[in-house]
């Protein structure tokens, strides 16, 4: 799951109603066209190649029930990403309109989330502890973490504190000790846990 990609971070919801909403917890809905028209398909697990079941490239937009998916453009979780938690995205972007090709649901429990950025690699150095949305660039941290350890949650990474540039998707109990591996070191900027819908 985890890779750095130039993408948005997520996609803008729409306040769109119609009958066809995910049906199970968890659920992720994908339409061929923007505004949720044309053929509809629904997962509630990860889906490593969308081609296989006739879906690759063809997605404009999506609805989510319960936690967050991670879209990405290649088979396998890689590639460039999009998040997107509880709502329904009625155009997921010029940047991953029908570019999609492997859905992830992130099951880890995100309640009380908390990652520990470190300045250094190696879990060294000054140390922050986060759990909450936090702008970096807006205090004497930016572009200054090299490592990480999750204790709890999943984490959005962002290089810019728009959301934009380079990003990754940190997972419960991961331990990263090096963000040359990412091509993130000295450039975080943002970091903000993802929501889980209320289902």
């Amino acid at each position: 799951l985890s890779t750095a990609s130039q993408s948005l971070a997520s996609a803008p919801r729409t306040k769109h109603k119609d009958p066809i909403t995910p049906t199970r917890m968890n659920g992720i809905i994908i339409y061929e066209h923007a505004n949720f028209k044309g053929r509809s398909k629904q997962f509630d697990s990860d889906i490593a190649n969308l081609k296989p079941v006739g879906w690759n490239h063809c997605v404009s937009s999506v609805k989510v029930t319960g936690q967050p998916w991670v879209a990405y453009v290649c088979p396998n979780f890689s590639g460039k990403f999009l998040v997107f938690e509880e709502g329904e995205y009625s155009f997921v972007g010029e940047d991953m309109n029908d570019k999609i090709t492997s859905l992830k649901l992130i099951t880890e429990d995100l309640k009380n989330p908390q990652i520990t950025l470190y300045e250094d690699v190696n879990y060294e150095g000054e140390v922050r502890v986060i759990k909450e949305g936090t702008c970096l660039s807006k205090g004497d941290f930016n572009d200054k973490i090299s490592s990480h350890k999750v204790r709890s949650g999943a984490w959005l990474l962002c290089e810019h504190e728009d959301g934009s540039g380079l990003k990754y998707v940190a997972r419960k109990d991961e331990r990263l000790p090096n963000y040359n591996s990412i091509n993130l070191s000295d450039k975080l900027s943002f970091v903000r846990p993802l929501r889980a819908g209320e289902c």
